[in-house]
């Protein structure tokens, strides 16, 4: 048979810098089945082919529903059904990713100026999940059908031996009660690893601490701090991690859903000042934020914080060096985010303590108090 695989973030994205999984996992079973498969980077002769895969991620990734309806066509993926996306069948969901679907494209990027650090995660990385569910069931997460955290597949499923890096998927890895067996597992392939999706902060203990920080970790540690209300227990989260590491640890905020469900002027006023909150207690214990905007923050009255925020906190080469009312100076008088920040200092004053605050200040205090401690 003639195999058509499509990720569709691939064509409807102008940056795309992970590979699908699923995508990988359908080429490699159609390639063990003796079927012809090419990955199709766009919608045109589609019905050439015997069967068309179409999976995507992102919700707003647009597909042209002429082709959803074709009769060769099948497609899923969170992109398309969220939470109620069907699954894989046992024997594609368990199969050896084929690394190599992506190859001819990889080098059409790189041939056209592409710089190969931008496609790190095509050509370096083992991918795949170790473990799979979540029990927190976040109202604005895709993990809505789990109430636990369990092992989902074996290391050797998707391990590559000639790739140098590995990168994990998992939801909520440290929840997993097999957490030791597979961390020691990891660190005995000694190759570099990471958890892409980030790891529970609340779940460390000093257990975890030990053995976690004592491994070949790739990058940057990353965890979430979603929540201001989880304030007191990340906080004494960050103390303990700073005992095993001086390593980076960052941390996704997730910033602009309003879990009431008011979205109201009050809502768009105490979300921006709750991710400052959270910004400075993160600069006290030398970690990084990394702003996630829920997409209806363009809704906001104050839509330009949201953009301007993110902006400084996502490039750390400002965010060490520049408060953030130094990196508007930078953007100029003129520009857009010096006007949002004096319109919203000029609506709400006590914002200006938070304008001011500098990260090489900041953690420098927080280093002197976890030493305290």
């Amino acid at each position: 048979m003639r195999i058509a695989i499509i990720d569709a973030d691939l064509i409807g994205r102008k940056r795309h810098r992970f590979p699908n999984l699923v995508c990988m996992k359908l080429s490699g079973f159609y390639k063990e089945q003796n079927c012809d498969v090419c990955l199709k980077t766009d919608y045109n002769g589609l019905r050439d082919f015997d069967k068309v895969f179409i999976s995507k991620v992102f919700t707003d990734t647009l597909v042209p529903e002429e082709v959803l309806e074709l009769p060769n066509v099948t497609y899923g993926g969170t992109g398309f059904f969220y939470d109620k996306a069907p699954k894989l069948s046992d024997e594609v969901e368990h199969h050896m990713p084929d690394y190599h679907l992506y190859d001819e494209w990889v080098y059409e990027q790189l041939a056209a100026g592409g710089k190969r650090c931008e496609y790190t995660y095509y050509l370096d990385y083992s991918i795949g999940f170790l473990t799979r569910g979540c029990f927190r069931k976040c109202s604005f997460c895709v993990n809505q059908n789990y109430d636990r955290v369990y092992v989902h597949s074996a290391l050797s499923e998707f391990l590559d031996p000639e790739r140098k890096k590995i990168c994990l998927l998992d939801d909520n890895f440290l929840g997993c009660d097999a957490w030791r067996e597979m961390l020691t597992e990891l660190k005995e392939t000694g190759k570099p690893f990471q958890f892409k999706q980030g790891l529970d902060e609340r779940l460390l203990t000093e257990e975890k601490c030990e053995v976690l920080f004592s491994g070949k970790y790739d990058g940057d540690f990353i965890f979430a701090f979603d929540n201001v209300a989880d304030a007191k227990l990340i906080e004494a989260k960050m103390k303990l991690a700073r005992r095993f590491t001086n390593r980076v640890l960052k941390f996704y905020c997730f910033t602009g859903f309003d879990r009431a469900d008011k979205w109201d002027d009050e809502f768009w006023r105490q979300d921006i000042f709750d991710l400052f909150i959270r910004i400075e207690i993160l600069m006290r214990h030398k970690c990084l934020p990394y702003v996630m905007r829920f997409n209806r923050y363009v809704e906001s009255p104050y839509r330009g914080m949201y953009i301007n925020i993110a902006r400084w906190c996502n490039q750390p080469s400002f965010f060490k060096k520049k408060s953030l009312r130094e990196f508007a100076d930078l953007n100029g008088k003129d520009s857009a985010c010096y006007k949002y920040l004096s319109d919203f200092e000029e609506k709400f004053p006590e914002v200006a303590y938070f304008y001011d605050l500098k990260f090489e200040r900041s953690s420098k205090d927080g280093v002197q108090e976890i030493k305290d401690c």
